[in-house]
């Protein structure tokens, strides 16, 4: 990391799905070294060995937290409240506190660590570091090391309020799921249509690559659509059946809606 986080560690609360995909990027990344880095884990992790191996810190005496300087809260939400207290008598009075939990707001868990929050929304991808990730934090120096641990894995998204980070979870960190479930639907209906399973999973695989190259470039989603939908193709017959009646928007404006409630009832 840049040398006014370097002086202190990086502590990353919790090793789930998406404390394991941060810190399998950090590692690919050399964004956090190894030494710089404190894991807080209650079962054993590949990725934390891994680092362990590399010089990490898993699971070290709570003293050796004074020397944080960000901690990464990356728990269920239900249990941060749980996970945090007993940490904050031990940390420096400016460790900076980054969330990436959905549903718990900024207020809440200042209140609880007296210390500055920044919320963070990645996907998963930061695994490969070719994630999104939101972010917001009404504090400059953690916006900043927010940004910082999450841009080399991540195209970074300021959001304007704290309000909008619900959305951003659906739209960004949910959204994998929906697009990953509707392929699985076009591979269910190509089989439909004759193809083996196995044929039909591989093709509709290999789309969902190549549409994820085709965003990759950052080009307007309708050119990339206009690209390959000729007027009176096979593809714009598709387009017009999934998009009749506004099906295909209401589909996916319920997916967020639902999304977003959920969040909000965390």
């Amino acid at each position: 990391m840049t040398s006014d986080t370097a002086t202190g560690a990086v502590v990353l609360v919790g090793c789930g799905r998406l404390g394991s995909a941060i810190l399998e990027g950090w590692l690919a990344t050399s964004t956090v070294a190894p030494a710089d880095l404190i894991i807080l884990t209650p079962s054993s992790k590949p990725v934390a060995e891994r680092a362990q191996a590399l010089g990490a810190a898993v699971n070290p005496d709570i003293s050796t937290l004074g020397r944080a300087r960000v901690v990464v809260l990356a728990v269920k939400p239900a249990m941060w409240r749980a996970a945090l207290e007993p940490l904050v008598a031990h940390l420096a009075p400016d460790a900076l506190i980054v969330s990436v939990m959905a549903g718990v707001k900024s207020g809440d868990i200042a209140a609880l660590s007296a210390r500055t929050v920044a919320r963070v929304m990645p996907t998963t991808a930061v695994a490969q570091a070719s994630g999104v990730a939101a972010v917001w934090s009404t504090d400059p120096a953690a916006s900043a090391a927010a940004r910082r641990l999450f841009a080399p894995l991540a195209d970074v998204v300021e959001l304007d309020a704290e309000d909008q980070m619900d959305a951003a979870t659906a739209v960004a960190g949910s959204a994998p799921a929906f697009i990953y479930a509707f392929v699985a639907a076009l591979a269910q209906a190509g089989s439909g249509q004759g193809l083996s399973e196995e044929a039909a999973m591989r093709l509709a695989r290999g789309a969902l690559r190549s549409a994820g190259s085709g965003a990759g470039t950052g080009e307007a989603l309708d050119a990339l659509i206009a690209r390959i939908a000729s007027p009176g193709g096979t593809t714009r017959a598709g387009l017009d059946a999934m998009t009749e009646d506004g099906g295909l928007t209401r589909a996916a404006g319920a997916a967020v809606s639902a999304a977003v409630d959920r969040a909000r009832s965390l």
